[in-house]
């Protein structure tokens, strides 16, 4: 069984969203079985059908953060900081191609939220952070070519 890395906020923000689907949307889709159920033959209740498979998912979610969160290994980047990036830190980066400047944080895989600015640790462009400093660039192999980006910023605050 393989441990979990997390940030101390993205254990808050996993243990936050179960509680959410324990508490609201599991008891809510409850209901709403409960509802279609009584419009009769289940065979053809579109709404019926639409209930369990949101309640299949939800179930699926509420599995798979509990055992994400069992296996949790919580890491305070303020830990492990220093002039090297690590697991935590959050990184600016000038694309060397066109100039376009960009940020992350490395996280654990269950914490990635790219619309957020988290990446996670196994990610390519992570990868390939790893141990870099500021001034150093950062290749990174795409679908496309290769990127060159130059690390601007590293910083292992919360």
């Amino acid at each position: 069984m393989s441990m979990v890395p997390m940030t101390p906020a993205g254990h808050k923000r996993l243990k936050e969203e179960l509680e959410g689907l324990k508490s609201v949307d599991r008891p809510k889709v409850i209901r709403e079985i409960a509802t279609a159920r009584e419009h009769g033959d289940l065979r053809e209740n579109a709404e019926y059908h639409a209930a369990k498979e949101k309640q299949g998912f939800i179930e699926g979610r509420i599995a798979l953060i509990e055992d994400a969160l069992a296996r949790a290994e919580v890491i305070e980047p303020s830990r492990v900081a220093g002039d090297k990036i690590a697991f935590g830190a959050k990184v600016k980066l000038s694309n060397n191609t066109t100039g376009e400047e960009v940020s992350y944080q490395l996280v654990g895989p269950m914490e990635a939220d790219i619309d957020h600015g988290r990446i996670s640790v196994s990610s390519p462009i992570a990868k390939a952070m790893i141990g870099k400093e500021v001034g150093d660039d950062v290749k990174v192999q795409t679908p496309n070519g290769t990127r060159v980006y130059e690390v601007l910023d590293l910083s292992f605050d919360e």
